[in-house]
């Protein structure tokens, strides 16, 4: 009989409940605790790397465990523990307020929290394919035959790598202020890697596959299509040319759309970073984009991968508007940061897992579409580049980025041209964005993981649009 992570049982979860409300209780009489906040998950895992046609690791097993943050004397102690067990908590309590009274003597100025509506909440996924329920057998047979499908493409790819991870369970938050929230938490993802050789040319291709609505993903991206569509990239850049180096008018696809907003601009905007120095410290209320550009955080689409309704703060997911018709007007807040500036949270803050401390971190973020078909986008370009499928992107707190291409063509007197490989896109964020005249009517979201120091699951995307000039980086 298989693990349920979502069949907990009242009477077990009533348990877990008492324990956590002990757990608060101890912190705030017997420590002085201001604020306190105790997370805990029950988690069903399965983690897959196959290599060729081979499994390489496969995983399954269960994940508990529990975190506390108390704020003491205006200082954040945190701990965590793998367990539920009352004494092992009871100690997790003790090491997090020590800890923050050891941080308030040499803290500049108090940590304050903005209030927060308290809440209870039970929170049901509702899979039709529940993949804690779908034995590994059949996830290994996904994989193989994405793999299959890949490597059977053309004679001329070379390899494919593909990582796949499911999570389904239960996470529970309660604090200090009366909220108390269960969430069914539910991830599917997995990403492919190709790469293809003719002669001295060298290509690869990746995607990524995510969602929070089931196993039943893989009906829609089935391995067949998935494994063509990766292969084929790969293959098609072979014939590619290097693009000239220089810059060029460029149309992006909605795939490069994303992870620009979300790497050049997305972290700018999350609170904590702008505090720590990003450009957009004194750009509230300001233009830095063309008037077409509107730019969202949202944490509510559902099925979206960077989807949830209460974040790790107990803080209710919403559609957060960053840029309005060039100016910013938002920031991605938690509470502490909404304190600082005077705004409300935003339901951002996020913990990979029980073992580190919730930070802000982006959903679902996109630049909203406007009204320009995709052929009105490249008409009017004499000589510039189509960049369709991203292979990777980084961005700086001074505003600057690059964002690599994998799938790209030439644009030439208004028509899609011949394909180019191994190019680039870089620059300042704002002054890109100022550079930004025109956006396309379509609208797509794409899944992926994000890194600040923890893993964040997201999506990011947008329609296509047009840059009136961009450094493309390529040959001389």
């Amino acid at each position: 009989m298989r693990f349920n992570p979502f069949k907990v049982s009242a009477l077990g979860r009533g348990r877990l409940k008492d324990t956590l409300r002990k757990i608060l209780d101890v912190a705030v009489q017997k420590f002085g605790a201001e604020y306190a906040e105790v997370r805990a998950q029950k988690l069903f895992k399965t983690m897959l790397t196959i290599k060729e046609e081979k499994v390489e690791a496969a995983k399954e097993g269960i994940e508990n465990g529990a975190a506390l943050r108390i704020l003491v004397n205006g200082a954040w102690g945190f701990a965590s523990v793998g367990s539920f067990d009352s004494e092992a908590l009871v100690n997790a309590v003790s090491s997090a307020c020590k800890m923050a009274k050891a941080a308030s003597l040499k803290l500049k100025s108090p940590i304050r929290l903005v209030e927060s509506k308290a809440i209870e909440d039970h929170v049901l996924a509702k899979p039709r394919k529940d993949p804690s329920k779908t034995p590994i057998e059949d996830k290994i047979g996904t994989t193989l035959a994405i793999a299959k499908t890949v490597l059977r493409h053309d004679s001329r790819v070379k390899s494919c790598t593909i990582d796949y991870l499911d999570l389904a369970g239960n996470s529970y938050f309660m604090n200090s202020e009366g909220t108390y929230i269960e969430q069914e938490k539910l991830y599917v993802w997995s990403r492919v890697f190709a790469t293809a050789k003719e002669k001295d040319v060298f290509t690869f291709s990746r995607e990524e596959i995510g969602s929070t609505a089931g196993y039943e993903v893989f009906d829609v991206e089935t391995p067949e299509t998935v494994g063509e569509r990766v292969a084929k990239r790969a293959v098609d850049q072979l014939k590619a040319k290097t693009p000239k180096g220089g810059t060029f008018p460029v149309v992006l696809g909605p795939n490069v759309v994303g992870v620009f907003v979300h790497e050049a601009f997305g972290h700018l905007a999350e609170a904590d970073l702008t505090l720590s120095g990003s450009v957009l410290m004194d750009k509230l209320g300001r233009k830095v984009a063309s008037e077409v550009v509107t730019i969202y955080d949202d944490g509510t689409i559902e099925g979206a991968f960077g989807s949830f309704k209460y974040d790790d703060e107990g803080v209710p997911a919403q559609k957060t508007l960053l840029i309005k018709d060039g100016v910013v007007v938002g920031l991605m807040h938690n509470r502490e940061t909404a304190q600082k500036f005077n705004a409300q949270p935003t339901g951002n803050a996020r913990a990979e897992d029980f073992r580190v401390e919730p930070i802000i971190r982006m959903r679902n973020t996109f630049m909203a579409p406007k009204d320009h078909s995709f052929e009105e986008l490249i008409e009017g370009i004499k000589f510039g580049y189509y960049f369709k499928s991203f292979r990777g992107g980084q961005a700086n707190l001074d505003g600057t980025f690059q964002v690599g291409v994998q799938e790209g063509y030439e644009i030439v007197k208004g028509e899609i041209g011949k394909p180019v490989r191994n190019a680039s896109i870089s620059g300042n964020t704002l002054e890109t964005l100022h550079k930004v005249d025109a956006v396309g009517r379509d609208f797509e979201l794409w899944p992926g993981r994000c890194g600040k120091g923890q893993t964040a699951f997201v999506c990011d995307g947008g329609p296509h649009i047009r840059v009136t000039e961009v450094l493309v980086g390529g040959g001389a």
